[in-house]
């Protein structure tokens, strides 16, 4: 795998690249794994090819690292992460002029998907959060593995019942929401495939083993 591969706006070190891999593979994850990586730079590229970033390194290093450190049931993970990269950034990109606590901080958000007000969010921000969020607009088919792999993840981790509860209640608020995506740009494209997604799963009552707690 190389920048190009992930269409880096930046050159990024081959060792780089094997430690971060190496990061997201442990603890073994059926979701939030280097494909997930994959997924939402891909909806970096989408942004880049249409409306464009503002600064576009650190809201792609920020998508790079967002779930580095990930073991579901905890609350820090964003905050690990966002560490994880402020180190990996100076270890391997010291000159390269990024603005590591706008790094840092666009990873903290996604630790408070589904509470964020696009009026109090700045353009790259906004755009961000939706390449995380994008998914719950995908094909149903890829929305349905999507939410097995999240409860793959919880499995053994939360009982069934407190999970089917958390559950139900992210998704009633996304629905609930007047915006699920907090850029126009996404909004416009993905809102309508999202809250079909969100009302079939909520109304298919489906077994707490077979849903997530969160994104």
């Amino acid at each position: 795998m190389t920048e190009t591969d992930l269409a880096a706006p930046l050159p990024l070190p081959p060792q780089l690249l094997a430690e971060l891999q190496a990061r997201y593979a442990d603890p073994p994850r059926a979701y939030h794994d280097f494909s997930h990586v994959r997924e939402v730079l891909a909806h970096y590229t989408d942004v880049a090819a249409g409306p464009g970033w503002t600064q576009p390194r650190e809201p792609y290093l920020a998508l790079l690292y967002h779930d580095a450190i990930y073991d579901s049931g905890r609350r820090d993970n964003e905050a690990r992460s966002a560490e994880f990269a402020r180190a990996a950034i100076a270890r391997w990109l010291p000159d390269a002029g990024i603005d590591v606590e706008r790094v840092v901080a666009l990873i903290q958000m996604t630790a408070r998907h589904g509470h964020w007000s696009g009026k109090t969010l700045d353009r790259d921000a906004a755009l961000f959060l939706d390449c995380d969020m994008a998914i719950l607009a995908a094909d149903p088919a890829r929305f349905d593995a999507y939410d097995r792999a999240i409860a793959q993840e919880y499995r053994g981790k939360l009982p069934a019942w407190m999970f089917r509860h958390y559950r139900r209640r992210f998704l009633r608020g996304l629905l609930g929401a007047p915006r699920i995506f907090q850029s126009d740009w996404f909004h416009d494209r993905c809102d309508a495939a999202a809250r079909a997604n969100l009302r079939r799963c909520l109304g298919a009552g489906r077994n707490p083993l077979q849903a997530s707690a969160g994104r």
